[in-house]
């Protein structure tokens, strides 16, 4: 495929792949797998016949677009949510991933008859979990997990990914080469590869977010690209220095997201853009790669192994390494369930195929059929487990206003937004008898989808939208009054 080629059916691809997600979103259908059908509409069986096999060209954009897709994640993890679960979720990525690979491991040994060694590489590509599906899961069918589940399996995604490569890249390099692995050479490259991917990720993050505080630069439009610059920056920087690159990638967003004060609603948004842009475009190309006759005749090995991964390796992985967190048994039941495989495995199954290995075409058809039926079983399924598990709650509706502040030089002002629900303190009051904050006041009311002007006698109603010019330290004084609140940012928020 030239570059005349991708010009040519590029921009109309993209542009399905946006229509299509309004479509998942009325049909409760999880539009990964719309991308997915897209490319391989247009693949080699497909009605588009594109031939396209190039493994290696495919792995790379898709580690690069899945690098943005974590810088994202990262920029908009709060602080509090990740304070919350940076123990169970280092966990399920460490432990969690290691267990799944070897229940998945035995499973291969004693029903395909695989050595332990390629049930391990196995094992390793499918250990690794894609909650951003989920969360694109639960935005269409507006719902919200509680605040302890949705935050370990946010925080999960970021950081079980460069333990998955890191296993399958050390598994395909012992296949490749014949030499044994020794649990000292592992140790010895796992704390390498994470010490430098943390130690540089860490330090260019909290780099840019001092140089994004105080430069001033002649456009807003810049900043968003410097922060796009740091990231692919350290993405490669640390690969090039033996460290996790995605590791690196997901702290920086991290360190970014929580110490920038100027902006940020503005640099997050334009990496949410970017990070929708790279999901499309990475299941497409996954799906141009596939050949489905190849993966449909799987079937039978996938469906099996699709069960062993949903309702024996993740469930198991999961319980033991939350033991010593606080989660409940149905919440641990729940982060089981909706650990979707995403585009992940499927990268990482191209690494024995570009080593060579033999069962490389069987593995990359198997993970593929996997990963397929993870989509359609489990994230179609997520708000029934939910409401089964009697943790089901409504996700406020999305926004219909936005309100600003757009500043390029820090500031002790932001802008807070609460949605008003029957159990708000505030409901029934006029806006003159709301005991607020002093320099706090309610800049824009939104009822029913009508932005109104707030006066003094403009009496809240359950259902209402506020938005809260206040100062920085104000804000638990004003969720104590108006019950949950929005996300808030300093300088910027909707």
């Amino acid at each position: 495929m030239n570059v005349a080629t991708v010009l040519l059916i590029g921009p109309w691809l993209l542009l399905a792949g946006v229509l299509l997600t309004k479509l998942s979103r009325r049909l409760n259908f999880p539009a990964l797998l719309f991308f997915l059908v897209i490319g391989m509409l247009v693949g080699s069986e497909g009605l588009g016949g594109i031939a396209f096999e190039n493994y290696a060209f495919t792995r790379d954009v898709g580690l690069v677009a899945l690098a943005l897709i974590l810088f994202a994640a990262g920029l908009a993890t709060g602080p509090r949510a990740f304070g919350l679960a940076i123990r169970p979720a280092a966990s399920l990525a460490t432990l969690g991933v290691v267990l799944t690979a070897l229940i998945t491991a035995a499973f291969a040994w004693w029903w395909l008859g695989w050595s332990f060694l390629e049930g391990m590489l196995l094992g390793s590509i499918v250990a690794s979990t894609d909650a951003a599906a989920v969360f694109l899961v639960l935005r269409h069918q507006n719902l919200r997990l509680p605040r302890s589940v949705e935050a370990v399996l946010e925080v999960e995604s970021g950081i079980n990914d460069p333990m998955s490569v890191f296993l399958t890249l050390t598994v395909t390099t012992a296949l490749a080469t014949g030499d044994g692995l020794t649990p000292v050479s592992i140790a010895r490259d796992f704390v390498t590869q994470m010490g430098v991917g943390a130690l540089i990720g860490t330090g260019l993050g909290a780099g840019a977010a001092w140089l994004l505080n105080r430069i001033r630069l002649a456009s807003t439009g810049l900043y968003p690209v410097l922060t796009l610059a740091v990231g692919l920056g350290t993405f490669s920087l640390t690969n090039a220095a033996g460290g996790s690159g995605l590791l690196a990638v997901y702290l920086a967003g991290l360190m970014i997201g929580r110490r920038l004060a100027v902006l940020q609603r503005l640099v997050v948004d334009f990496h949410d853009a970017v990070a929708w842009l790279m999901q499309i475009v990475m299941f497409v190309a996954l799906g141009l790669l596939s050949f489905p006759s190849r993966v449909w005749s799987m079937a039978d090995q996938g469906l099996i192994l699709s069960a062993v991964v949903m309702v024996i390796a993740r469930p198991v992985a999961v319980f033991v390494s939350l033991l010593a967190s606080r989660l409940s048994v149905r919440e641990r039941l729940l982060v089981s369930w909706v650990g979707l495989r995403g585009a992940v495995p499927i990268i990482l199954a191209m690494f024995p195929v570009l080593a060579g290995l033999p069962n490389a075409p069987v593995i990359f058809n198997l993970i593929f059929f996997v990963v397929v039926t993870s989509i359609v079983l489990q994230g179609t399924t997520v708000s029934w487990a939910a409401h089964f598990l009697g943790l089901r709650t409504r996700r406020d509706p999305e926004p219909l206003h936005r309100l600003h502040i757009t500043s390029i030089q820090q500031t002790d002002r932001q802008i807070a937004d609460f949605y008003l629900d029957p159990s708000s303190l505030a409901v029934g009051q006029r806006i003159k008898e709301l005991a607020l904050p002093p320099e706090a006041f309610i800049a824009m009311l939104v009822r029913d989808g009508h932005v109104l002007a707030p006066q003094g006698q403009t009496q809240l109603a359950k259902g209402d939208h506020l938005f809260m010019l206040c100062r920085l330290h104000d804000r638990a004084a004003l969720v104590r009054l108006f019950g949950r609140s929005g996300e808030t940012r300093a300088g910027a928020a909707h």
